[in-house]
């Protein structure tokens, strides 16, 4: 069985995808930032072996944090990348990297719309900057890797968007979350499967958007919780940027494409897609199924939609003339105390 090493296996994504693959029965190796510093050139040498699968999900994701200290986000996201990338193409292993929608700028002439794999990019903070050039460090030293860019990934708990929303119910009477800027929300246990089936592929495309369906605001994705949570969904207040300034820029619309992608996931529809942690906590998504654009078709894409069920392909013609806005399945917000402590949406 091929083995999948896992980099910063400590993070949000690194966490759920850890208990997935050892759900499966896996042969894992799962280091976190402390058992291997990716910054270190040499750290990699007793980690990565021939033949290994490496899953690159550690990088400085503090966006604001990245502004003021670039030097720091850049020796993390792009020169440890490059380090990953080099420890791959020196013993044989092969490389899922994972990046992010701010490599965009946001900024598109005319009316909004979804960016493909191969439109013009052009980061506006220090953190895409810096995670434009890990996507460039990587596949100068090793050009089959995968780079996977996703968006706005949550848990629902602890200190990401979702879990975020839940503690400012139970503190506020009103929250203001900013309604001029939208992407693409994307449950992490879905981001997890799709890592999966492209670590199953023996040939992924180079380039990869990995995204749920169903572009959302922030405040149309807070209101999105308040409801399933039984709270009053009217006391979210829209605002705009200006109200909540940052120190790093966001991008104002930074959806990425399913236009040309190919359905993965979920058998059911990508409905119905349930991770269970802490106790007894299940955070279900319907932002509808996770959908993969690539860079070129692959193999193990053209099987999965061979296999996908007629309710399946479905929902992929459907996806363009329908939204899905966030719909989670959580627990009263007494729950909230048992939860663990979650990563960070951008």
């Amino acid at each position: 069985m091929t083995r999948i090493v896992i980099a910063g296996a400590g993070g949000q994504v690194g966490r759920f995808l850890a208990d997935a693959l050892t759900a499966r029965g896996r042969d894992l190796l799962a280091c976190t930032s402390t058992q291997w510093d990716i910054t270190e050139p040499t750290a990699a040498a007793d980690i990565v072996g021939p033949g290994d699968i490496v899953i690159n999900c550690a990088a400085l994701t503090a966006v604001d944090a990245a502004e003021t200290d670039e030097p720091r986000a850049f020796a993390v996201n792009a020169t440890g990348a490059g380090n990953v990338a080099r420890a791959c193409a020196q013993v044989g292993a092969r490389l899922i990297h994972i990046s992010t929608d701010y490599v965009f700028s946001g900024d598109i002439a005319g009316p909004p719309r979804p960016y493909e794999v191969d439109d013009p990019v052009g980061p506006r903070s220090a953190y895409g900057r810096s995670k434009l050039a890990g996507e460039q460090q990587v596949h100068a030293a090793l050009p089959d890797a995968a780079v996977v860019r996703t968006a706005w990934v949550y848990t629902g708990v602890g200190a990401d968007f979702v879990g975020t929303m839940r503690r400012l119910e139970a503190e506020r009477d009103t929250v203001d979350v900013v309604a001029d800027q939208t992407g693409s929300p994307t449950y992490v246990a879905d981001l997890v499967q799709a890592l999966l089936q492209i670590a199953d592929d023996p040939a992924p495309p180079p380039l990869l958007h990995v995204v749920n369906t169903g572009p959302a605001s922030r405040y149309e994705l807070a209101r999105a919780v308040f409801d399933r949570i039984g709270a009053d969904p009217e006391r979210v207040r829209p605002v705009g940027t200006e109200r909540h300034p940052r120190p790093a820029p966001r991008p104002v619309y930074s959806v990425l494409s399913t236009a040309r992608h190919e359905a993965v996931g979920d058998p059911r529809d990508g409905r119905a897609v349930a991770a269970q942690y802490g106790r007894g906590l299940q955070l279900r998504i319907s932002y509808g199924p996770l959908r993969i654009q690539t860079s070129h078709q692959s193999r193990v894409h053209r099987r999965l939609r061979a296999r996908a069920p007629a309710r399946l392909a479905g929902a992929v013609g459907q996806a363009e003339s329908r939204r899905h806005f966030g719909i989670l399945d959580l627990p009263p917000r007494s729950g909230t105390g048992a939860l663990p402590e979650g990563g960070r949406l951008r």
